[in-house]
């Protein structure tokens, strides 16, 4: 197996975030057991196997509990909104793809070339060790096993072979390249007449006749939805906490029970000098090591004070050598174990014997040590009582759900006795059978919405069914008012008639100006139009998109040219091409940078398109429910 990690497990907090949290999303011990509480539905397939709605949402959970650690600050409804649920999805089916063809194509490495990959990659060379050794208490921080380390990185070892044979291989040939930059940066001189719909706006006075037109042909335009006004109730632990007392002797026996977590690790700091010599190497030669650390270990012992000096010239541990041989402090774990046994041996100011480990021999220096004391429960009192307080907040909520679940079915005409008997918040709200762009909480819970619009509710005017809308949370609505879906009058809308109506008519004597005037310049090729300008797709120069696009698809073989380009609601454009100009050589950085770019995007668009095959390839199938609920 893999034994190197297994011996030697530290790592950065930093990298376990990286590298190992987004494996476990999709793969981790905690989704297993997640998935037996129900949500068992598919919402998607790849290479046959179901993404199962608990899958989904777990995966979500994390995205959004990891967005929220790197911006505190921002919008939490940012994080739980349709567009962030599709990417969780997207990220989710990405991943069992690459899982499904490397596992096909056979890239996962071998527990030799795991480790080798491991102490030679590059993106490891900042968190190792001098000696190679890792922090083991980082793996153990986050419930995993050197075993479980080494799984996950060889799976995203495979993952990233799947796609980075395609990304290292992609060329853009120089007329490639060229082809691509000059559609987009090749410029054309042009001229431009505009006769904006704006300027004509007080000219046109649409009259009630006009409008009510207009209204009965659009009518689809102004389609209220089924809409329904409720009134609701949430019952989860957080809400029970408030009002659940904390005895004594819980707090007390919590703190006995735990008092590991609130002892401060004991660290110690030491000194050493390292005498290489691989474990491997021939008998004569760490025996010739051997002997030179013993050597040191004289000198040392003779002259404790200068054992920094020692050090700095003569230990052969590149990364501590040049501080004296400091190793500054460490927590157990953190060395391989003869080192840390040695050390947590000694005494403060005491050099060890010569040392023997995988890296050679060590000679050590125990110079400091700090922690190891428990905190008293006085200082640690708010925390473990929101801790006791959140238990039995937890146990009580199990009790009162079926409690709250019985009492709105049986009592169905109101909500009060639920928030009399537990003390809740009533809520109001207007809802569609679609949550809303932005909702959180219950008000984004399909399943409580399914319920507020079933006929028995909507009819009758009676309680929903309680309904889990989150973890440990339960909540019931009730239908205060109801309206269906309807096409809004002319009435209510006709402001918003008259503005469209008004802009089509405006636009309407924009046109015909701008045809007389384009009717002209045909005609008269010596006219001068108002504006001229150098214009490309990348520098518009305040010009509409559709001039600019029809400026470039001029025949550049038959210039001038001189077109009319219709706006729309803004009006219309007369345009005269006059020349074809080269790319601008200074635009964008210079020739070498949009090289570089190009390539960068040519490599984008394959690697996304060689995504695109292989989703093929596996089958990927989205069902219409996750399709729609993830839907902005």
């Amino acid at each position: 197996m893999f034994d190197f990690v297994r011996q030697h497990s530290r790592l950065m907090l930093g990298l376990i975030v990286l590298l190992i949290i987004p494996s476990f999303v999709f793969f981790g011990i905690d989704g297993y057991s997640r998935m037996s509480e129900g949500g068992n539905a598919t919402v998607a397939k790849v290479d046959g196997k179901a993404v199962t709605q608990a899958e989904w949402d777990m995966a979500h959970r994390r995205a959004v509990e990891n967005m929220r650690q790197r911006m505190p600050g921002a919008d939490a409804s940012l994080f739980d909104s349709p567009q962030a649920r599709q990417q969780s999805l997207d990220g989710l089916v990405r991943e069992r793809v690459l899982l499904a063809a490397a596992n096909s194509a056979h890239l996962f490495p071998t527990d030799e070339r795991l480790q080798r990959l491991f102490v030679t990659d590059p993106q490891f060379a900042a968190i190792r060790n001098p000696d190679g050794t890792v922090r083991k208490e980082l793996l153990v921080a986050q419930g995993m096993s050197s075993e479980m380390f080494a799984q996950q990185l060889r799976t995203d070892y495979g993952m990233q072979q799947v796609m980075g044979g395609v990304a290292r291989s992609t060329v853009a040939p120089a007329a490639v390249a060229a082809a691509g930059l000059d559609a987009l940066l090749q410029q054309r001189e042009v001229q431009v007449e505009r006769f904006d719909a704006a300027v004509y706006r007080a000219k046109v006075a649409p009259t009630d006749a006009e409008l009510e037109a207009w209204h009965k042909a659009n009518a689809s335009q102004f389609r209220a939805p089924e809409q329904a006004n409720i009134e609701y109730v949430v019952l989860d632990v957080a809400g029970l906490a408030k009002d659940v007392a904390v005895p004594e002797a819980d707090l007390q026996r919590y703190y006995d029970e735990n008092a590991s977590r609130y002892t401060v690790a004991e660290e110690r700091r030491a000194r050493h000098i390292l005498i290489k010599a691989e474990k491997d190497a021939p008998a004569a030669d760490r025996a010739k090591a051997k002997a030179r650390a013993e050597e040191l270990l004289t000198q040392a012992r003779a002259k404790p004070a200068e054992f920094a000096a020692l050090a700095k010239a003569n230990s052969q541990d590149e990364g501590s050598a040049a501080q004296g041989g400091d190793l500054d402090f460490f927590g157990r774990g953190a060395m391989v174990k003869p080192f840390e046994d040695a050390v947590y041996a000694m005494k403060a100011g005491e050099i060890s014997p010569v040392i023997e480990t995988d890296f050679g021999y060590h000679i050590i220096q125990f110079t400091e040590q700090r922690g190891g004391q428990k905190k008293a429960l006085a200082e640690v009192r708010p925390e473990i009582e929101a801790e006791v307080r959140k238990t039995l907040a937890q146990r009580k909520y199990a009790e009162a759900a079926e409690q709250f679940s019985n009492m709105v079915y049986e009592q169905a005409d109101t909500l009060q006795p639920v928030l009399d008997k537990f003390k809740l918040e009533k809520r109001t709200a207007s809802v569609q059978r679609q949550p809303a762009p932005g909702a959180a909480g219950p008000l984004a819970s399909a399943k409580l919405l399914e319920a507020v619009f079933k006929e028995d509710t909507l009819r009758n005017k009676r309680n929903t069914d309680a309904v889990e809308v989150g973890t440990s949370q339960l909540a019931a609505a009730r239908v205060l008012s109801y309206q269906a879906e309807r096409t809004l009058p002319l009435a209510e809308v006709k402001p918003l008639v008259l503005s469209r109506v008004a802009a089509e008519q405006a636009a309407a004597l924009a046109r015909k100006d701008g045809e007389q005037r384009l009717a002209e310049a045909k005609a008269k090729p010596e006219l001068t139009l108002p504006v001229s300008a150098t214009i490309s797709r990348a520098q518009l120069q305040n010009l509409p998109r559709p001039v600019v696009e029809a400026a470039l698809k001029a025949n550049p073989d038959q210039l001038p040219a001189t077109v009319g380009v219709d706006l729309g609601t803004e009006g219309y454009a007369v345009l005269r091409v006059a020349k074809v100009l080269p790319r601008d050589p200074a635009a964008a950085g210079g020739e070498a940078a949009l090289r570089q770019q190009f390539a960068q995007a040519l490599t984008t668009a394959e690697t996304q398109a060689y995504y695109e095959s292989l989703k093929k390839r596996y089958k990927v199938t989205v069902s219409p429910p996750a399709a729609a609920a993830s839907a902005p």
